[in-house]
């Protein structure tokens, strides 16, 4: 399986783009075999393999703008109420200072991953990339190719996922009988990035009432199944949301789609810094594009006798333009 790439609609001119569909494929059986035995049904949607964005969903039918593209059954997503309902409800229940919800998801995906074949989530994960292309996985070198204003917030993604598996050694510590004893440690730092990643990269919004056994962080995750597979296009427009009274995950096109064309999804209008940061690619003819400028950057390239540079400072500094 490759790392996390083709998650963004790339046009290439002169080419036709082709589809492969994969839906025949052992992985992708078994997760729809999965998923029907937990209550979702569809059959407008096949896993393929594009020439343009690598992996994606194709329709096997025209869609109009209003169709219901996926309605993903509660039972089907990965949330932290499945999480303290599993093994490690006890332990997160237990333990002081409360954990965030982010950790308790990143844990339960490692030891769920760890238990292989025994796993109920196994058709789910075997799925799932096995690493990304997000800054946190980046080389030193290869972050300080960066411009100036991304670099940082690329370094700051990397110490972030370190803080929170330094934070988390004594938590991971009390997990320890859930492993053999002849097991190697099983989460690790590089466990905890490929856990950070997954829930990062792949979770849809939604709230969830607040709970004492963990920390103040809101609780917005859930991972879906399936549906984490539709891909990112800027010019796309979509109404996504969790529908209460169907108790499902549900994701309306405003667009029309011909048959076999890859549907996507607008992860929100992102600019390519944004985009690359939190998801590990950039997107072609991002119409919500942005260019980040320093204060270096421009003392460099303005004259010192402008009389009038103190204002344009104060007019940039007002203007939210120099954050």
């Amino acid at each position: 399986m490759k790392p996390n790439r083709g998650r963004t609609g790339r046009r290439r001119k002169k080419k036709e783009i082709s589809a492969v569909n994969k839906s025949l494929e052992g992985q992708y059986i078994q997760l729809r075999k999965w998923l029907k035995e937990r209550g979702f049904q569809d059959n407008q949607l096949r896993p393929a393999h594009f020439s343009d964005t690598g992996r994606g969903l194709m329709t096997t039918r025209l869609l109009q703008p209003g169709e219901l593209i996926i309605s993903l059954p509660e039972s089907c997503l990965l949330t932290t109420g499945i999480v303290l309902l599993s093994y490690l409800g006890k332990y997160i229940k237990g333990w002081r200072p409360p954990i965030s919800p982010l950790l308790a998801l990143c844990t339960f995906l490692i030891t769920e991953r760890y238990a292989g074949d025994q796993s109920p989530w196994k058709p789910y994960l075997d799925v799932l990339p096995t690493a990304y292309d997000c800054p946190v996985y980046w080389e030193p070198e290869l972050v300080n190719y960066l411009p100036e204003p991304i670099k940082e917030r690329a370094k700051e993604q990397q110490r972030a996922v370190r803080e929170l598996y330094s934070s988390a050694l004594p938590f991971f510590s009390s997990l320890q009988s859930l492993f053999s004893e002849s097991t190697e440690n099983v989460l690790h730092y590089d466990a905890v990035r490929w856990a950070w990643c997954t829930v990062n990269t792949r979770t849809v919004y939604m709230k969830h009432a607040q709970r004492d056994c963990f920390s103040a962080e809101q609780d917005v995750y859930a991972l879906a199944p399936y549906l984490d597979l539709l891909n990112h296009s800027p010019g796309v427009q979509v109404e996504a949301a969790f529908s209460q009274e169907r108790r499902c995950y549900e994701i309306r096109t405003k667009v029309q789609y011909k048959k076999y064309d890859q549907v996507f999804i607008c992860y929100g209008h992102h600019d390519n810094q944004r985009l690359l940061l939190e998801y590990g690619f950039i997107a072609a003819g991002n119409p919500h594009q942005s260019v980040y400028v320093t204060r270096d950057v421009i003392l460099q390239n303005v004259s010192s006798a402008d009389k009038q540079l103190q204002k344009k400072w104060s007019l940039l500094k007002e203007n939210g333009f120099l954050e």
